[in-house]
């Protein structure tokens, strides 16, 4: 063994045994899978699911829906919900009788979340709306009865229910398994989905290997200062990583990840504000690693799934993504998924599919949940089973922080030795990303260079200059110091597309000057003779897009 690997070793077997799980898992018999029959892509991928995680074969249900992602309310209950009614009745999943209210829904329900698959429509369209123009104004959430059709589904059993608005998610910040939670109205829902079946079923077998190493890698977070709210989420993922010793770099300026940003290593990201894919997603070398979990808060985030250019649920899956989540028409921030709340269930050891709905506040609204369900990313976070060498590293940082993370100080000192010792630009890295969030600029900047100069990768080392002009940007009157680091580094690293960041952050901090205007023609002294106007010919007219979010 390499004296580098034999100290880590050795590091690794003294921090061992530290953690504990959280969290019942769900059973494969607790599952149904929803797939479209005329859809033979849908057929496929309900029996690749059923062998990767041993759902029951009788749990597997095949109707035959519309074959477009848009259905209307009409076709929604024709072909899907009350079929899927009689199915759940036939095979005695659950018991369905009238409450005191007289309202039916069911007693009890055998099925706790239900998987539908590419093929299955996406949306429930608008029905054309009979009130008053300003009548929506007043109330843009009850006024409307577009839906996800999974959100939809999550209450399919109860009869009844108001058509339009959102219904509250009585499992939302909810700190129980959902085998435990004694909710038998309500049905977690999750998509396999994506621009392709083969992506779909990438996706499935990421998930199904990543929980037998763990999910280890780099975190990105991208804040960008649009609203409070949202931003708070954000910060939340940021300090629960600092707990758990995840390494995260943290964008708090108010333009997202320039284009071709270098974001090696990337096990989670989490950001917003761009409409369609891009900073980092633009580069066509990115690739997250294996089981992935990334959003982007954005209010059209899943509108579609089979382009993954446009919007970003799509473009985040087909980038190497296990699992995601997106909104299919406008949910408004607040009934919206919560990112903080998400991670930390995540991190408990929760499912992907609770930790999502745990972090909706409502249902039969605008969310989805993209992936395997029953994926537990941090299932093995105390490190006791068997990882990748590769993710030796990242495994001795979440040690660390369980084993010293009520000393820092001694946590840092044994970072610094194992950093020194084994020449990691990971691990100094990570020191300089701590010393980052504990206001301690100068300290990281020294870190920063050590973790530029222990790295081999060019991408690397790049990160570590974004990282000190991130530093520099922040000062007070640190403007032109940035400036002139970020031409110094285009004359290193010009030759990569990583290197296009650079330009990026160059043309917000040094704008180039406009274009020299055009001076006006000097008007003749007579004017030109009449000429006879020409026919009229049809123009084209290009629609412009409000609103964006």
């Amino acid at each position: 063994m390499l004296p580098r690997m034999r100290y880590f070793a050795v590091l690794l077997m003294g921090l061992c045994g530290l953690a504990s799980l959280a969290a019942a898992p769900l059973g494969p018999n607790e599952v149904a899978v929803l797939f479209n029959s005329a859809v033979p892509e849908s057929v496929k991928l309900a029996e690749t699911y059923r062998e990767a995680r041993h759902i029951p074969e009788a749990n597997l249900i095949g109707l035959k829906m519309p074959v477009t992602a848009d259905i209307s309310r009409a076709d929604y209950v024709a072909t899907i919900q009350n079929p899927l009614r009689l199915e759940f009745d036939k095979r005695r999943f659950w018991q369905r009788a009238k409450d005191s209210n007289g309202t039916t829904g069911p007693l009890s329900n055998q099925i706790r979340v239900l998987v539908t698959l590419r093929g299955v429509p996406l949306r429930i369209q608008p029905e054309p709306d009979t009130k008053p123009p300003n009548d929506a104004a007043k109330d843009p959430v009850g006024s409307r009865d577009d839906a996800a059709v999974d959100s939809e589904l999550s209450l399919f059993g109860v009869d009844a229910l108001p058509i339009k608005g959102a219904l509250p998610n009585k499992y939302f910040n909810s700190q129980k398994s959902i085998s435990e939670a004694d909710l038998p109205l309500l049905v977690l829902t999750a998509r396999i989905d994506a621009a392709s079946s083969a992506t779909c079923e990438r996706m499935i077998h990421d998930a199904v290997e990543t929980e037998a190493n763990g999910l280890w890698g780099r975190a990105y977070v991208d804040i960008a200062n649009k609203h409070p709210e949202g931003d708070k989420w954000l910060e939340g993922v940021v300090t629960q990583n600092l707990g758990a010793g995840i390494p995260t770099v943290v964008d708090r300026f108010n333009d997202t990840l320039p284009k071709n940003y270098p974001m090696n290593e990337a096990s989670l990201y989490y950001g917003w504000y761009d409409w369609n894919l891009s900073g980092p997603f633009l580069n066509p070398k990115f690739h997250f690693r294996k089981g992935a979990v990334a959003m982007h808060l954005h209010s059209f985030s899943a509108e579609q799934l089979r382009d993954p250019s446009k919007n970003w649920s799509a473009g985040l899956l087909e980038k190497g993504a296990a699992v995601t989540i997106g909104n299919v028409y406008e949910p408004y921030l607040q009934l919206t998924h919560q990112f903080d709340i998400i991670h930390k269930r995540l991190l408990a050891g929760f499912t992907w599919v609770e930790a999502a709905w745990m972090a909706m506040p409502v249902a039969s609204w605008q969310a989805i949940v993209l992936g395997d369900p029953l994926y537990r990313p941090f299932l093995h976070f105390d490190a006791t089973n068997k990882h990748l060498k590769e993710d030796s590293e990242f495994v001795a940082l979440h040690l660390a922080a369980i084993k010293w993370g009520d000393k820092p100080d001694e946590m840092r000192k044994q970072l610094q030795d194992a950093s020194e010792r084994m020449k990691s630009g990971t691990l100094s890295e990570a020191i300089a990303l701590r010393l980052v969030e504990g206001a301690k600029p100068a300290e990281a900047a020294v870190w920063f260079r050590n973790a530029k100069d222990h790295f081999t990768k060019p991408e690397d080392k790049l990160r570590q200059d974004f990282n000190l002009i991130a530093i520099q940007r922040s000062l007070p009157n640190g403007k032109s110091q940035a400036v002139q680091a970020l031409r110094e580094a285009k004359t290193r690293y010009g030759s990569i597309p990583e290197a296009d960041g650079l330009s990026a952050w160059l043309d917000i901090l040094d704008p180039p000057a406009p274009p020299p205007a055009v001076p006006a023609a000097t008007p003749p002294l007579d004017p030109p003779p009449a000429k006879t106007p020409p026919s009229k010919t049809p123009g084209k007219v290009t629609p412009s897009r409000s609103n964006q979010r």
